[in-house]
């Protein structure tokens, strides 16, 4: 995949990993409407390349992953401009992360709070540092998480627990944040982003044609009106007429580690 440059994103792919770095650090990574808009544009290009088999998506420094939404983007918007701005949000950015066919890990390296933690909770999975602190502060403003966060945070820690995280406006670390569930692995700062790339390693060894199968089904069975059953019951039909599948089962038979075409 070839370089391009972002203004506020910094991207770099090694070995099959894309990772996408948030960098606005005078900002504490906050996100704007024009990060968005990259963000949306390197996760598009990730998804497209070949190439890239996992993503994984951190901010720069060591005080945080994404702060927040840039609040003084929005501030003096009316009820028709907030409903645009969280709806187009969704589309352009969290919904499009959270239905990649390309795995998305989450790696989060100190404050994920409002846009942010609502950001990693779109990925795939989440881990984060011992100084992590995580939170919705959005009803400290007078508003609501608009970014999904009302949904994504009930499935990943219970609806009790979201409900007294969202009304109390309250951050918890990333021990609370791990005995949850909100989050899969705790690190030190320094082995983050080496164990990110540890479990991106151990995904890329996989089909990525069945982990694109397995994503969508997930993802089935958190939605309104869908039937995961049925979405994993044509989902695992499909993948006996892939490539993948022809190569996984006859490695397995002749006791050797498969070569995955990828289709």
């Amino acid at each position: 995949m070839k370089a391009r440059v972002y203004d506020n994103i910094l991207v770099d792919f090694n070995n099959g990993i894309t990772t996408i770095t948030i960098n606005r650090p005078s900002k504490l990574n906050a996100l704007n409407l024009e990060t968005i808009k990259e963000l949306h544009k390197a996760f598009k290009r990730a998804e497209k390349d070949k190439d890239t088999k996992v993503v994984i998506i951190t901010g720069s420094g060591e005080k945080a992953f994404v702060a927040g939404a840039d609040i003084s983007e929005f501030a003096d918007f009316s009820v028709s401009q907030g409903e645009k701005l969280a709806a187009e949000g969704q589309a352009l950015l969290f919904d499009f992360v959270a239905y990649l066919s390309t795995p998305v890990i989450a790696a989060v390296n100190g404050f994920a709070l409002g846009g942010g933690l609502e950001l990693a909770m779109a990925a795939h999975f989440r881990i984060a540092s011992d100084n992590a602190k995580m939170g919705l502060p959005e009803v400290s403003l007078g508003v609501i998480p608009g970014y999904g966060g009302t949904q994504r945070l009930p499935q990943l820690v219970g609806k009790g627990r979201a409900m007294e995280l969202i009304m109390t406006a309250s951050m918890i670390d990333a021990s609370q944040a791990l005995q949850y569930g909100l989050i899969n692995h705790v690190t030190t700062q320094e082995e983050l982003l080496p164990f990110a790339e540890k479990l991106a390693e151990k995904i890329k060894r996989n089909s990525s044609v069945a982990i694109a199968a397995a994503i969508e089904a997930i993802n089935a069975g958190f939605e309104a009106g869908e039937n995961g059953f049925d979405t994993e019951i044509t989902a695992f039909g499909k993948c006996f007429g892939t490539a993948d599948f022809a190569e996984g089962t006859q490695a397995f038979l002749e006791k050797r580690k498969p070569n995955f075409p990828g289709k």
